[in-house]
């Protein structure tokens, strides 16, 4: 793709959560930002962008309001879209817009785990040993239930917003859990299911912007993906995150670099795969060694919440520039400063939660603040729950324990029915 350089852009962002109320603040501090615009956006992107309604699903439909808008730049925030192959339409249908998102092909990484851990094997990328199971191979799980060791992992092959991974630590709940999800837990996704060792040691993730040959690394982070204190309770999307990410060393990072990234960027280019946008590496240290838990083809939520902040430079600029197929000389100074970010919850999540209640934002500590990335704007201006995690409150200071009992003040800020968040993060 060949497009003159912009001093401003027109941006649009597919989304309508925390990631994306991160993102287009960050962008809307870049000198090259011009018009932007969220697709559907919430009550966070309403500050910066135009809030745009539209199935962000539907490739034709959002190649229709690139060409209305001459938007110049499309960040895809969410997975949903780029497994759907949102990115491959706009690409053929707008070639003046530069979109930030892998292809339906790329995109599998992220939407097909039993896909992921395949392309690792052929590469030699680290990771726990897996077998594939479907209904008709049944027989093969209950073998090898009959010989593991305990505790191992089940997970659903498709998405599942985070919560398709159950560590089971028995025979007996191995057969049931994978009974449940082979007879349709999580819809379609769990209709193959990928069992594997479970490995200890302590977790991390790292993000790669590229262009397909050239990438940069953005500052590592750390979620909390259990929905209480103590790593307790259910899987979620996440219910904060810190960066840096303590005890992470730079002879681990330049491990992770040699055997992980460099290795998948290269398995992507000999299977034939533009690969141009973020990917998402969820690693766990063993023993002073990276192993790959699973991949993403996206920014994840909440950790853009902690990474931007602690990215410096134009990040607008060199996201389109790694669009473009141009990120040669693209840099993006880390800051020496740690992000927290604490989720504010609704009450029964990750299960179903009860929309439409009213959110007041009290006062918030210094250098805090608050992106509703699960509340809207109601007719009369009143600000709305509308997901299960509803804000994300953030606070950037010299050290994490500092910016974590800022990010637990700004928490507790945000009220509405049923509210209610980790106390535990990043401390």
């Amino acid at each position: 793709m060949s497009v003159p350089q912009k001093d401003k852009l027109t941006v649009l962002t597919l989304g309508g959560g925390g990631r994306e109320a991160a993102l287009v603040r960050r962008f809307a501090a870049c000198d090259s930002c011009g018009a932007q615009y969220a697709a559907p956006g919430n009550a966070s992107t309403a500050l910066f962008a135009g809030n745009i309604s539209l199935d962000i699903n539907d490739g034709e439909a959002v190649a229709v309001v690139c060409r209305l808008l001459a938007v110049d730049f499309l960040m895809i925030g969410p997975e949903a879209p780029l497994a759907a192959g949102v990115a491959d339409t706009v690409r053929r249908l707008c070639p003046d817009t530069a979109v930030l998102g892998p292809g339906a092909d790329g995109a599998r990484l992220e939407s097909s785990k039993a896909f992921a851990k395949a392309f690792m094997r052929r590469h030699g990328i680290p990771t726990a040993p897996a077998t594939v199971v479907k209904a008709d191979n049944i027989a093969e799980a209950k073998d090898l239930f009959a010989r593991c060791e305990w505790p191992i992992v089940l997970k659903a092959d498709g998405l599942c917003g985070g919560k398709g991974s159950i560590i089971v630590r028995d025979r007996k709940e191995a057969e049931q859990t994978l009974r449940r999800m082979l007879g349709g837990q999580f819809g379609d996704a769990s209709r193959t299911v990928v069992i594997e060792d479970f490995l200890r040691g302590r977790e991390c993730s790292v993000f790669v912007v590229t262009d397909g040959a050239n990438h940069l690394v953005l500052p590592a982070a750390r979620d909390y993906k259990r929905a209480c204190d103590g790593d307790r309770g259910p899987n979620t999307g996440g219910m904060g995150a810190v960066s840096p990410v303590p005890g992470l060393t730079a002879e681990f990072l330049e491990k992770v670099e040699q055997r992980i990234t460099l290795p998948t960027l290269a398995g992507l280019r000999a299977e034939g795969v533009a690969y141009r946008g973020i990917l998402y590496l969820g690693l766990i240290s063993v023993g002073g060694e990276p192993y790959v838990l699973e991949y993403n083809v996206r920014l994840g939520d909440p950790e853009t919440a902690v990474v931007l902040p602690r990215t410096g430079g134009d990040v607008l600029r060199a996201f389109y520039d790694a669009a473009c197929g141009r990120m040669e000389s693209a840099y993006l100074p880390p800051s020496n400063d740690a992000a927290v970010a604490v989720i504010r919850a609704a009450e029964g999540y990750p299960g179903p939660v009860r929309n439409g209640l009213p959110v007041v934002v009290g006062a918030l500590p210094q250098d805090a603040y608050v992106l509703l990335g699960g509340a809207v704007t109601g007719q009369d201006g009143a600000l709305l729950t509308a997901a299960g995690r509803v804000a994300t409150a953030v606070a950037v200071a010299p050290d994490i324990a500092t910016a974590a009992a800022r990010a637990a003040r700004a928490a507790e800020a945000v009220a509405f029915a049923g509210a209610h968040n980790r106390t535990d993060i990043g401390r």
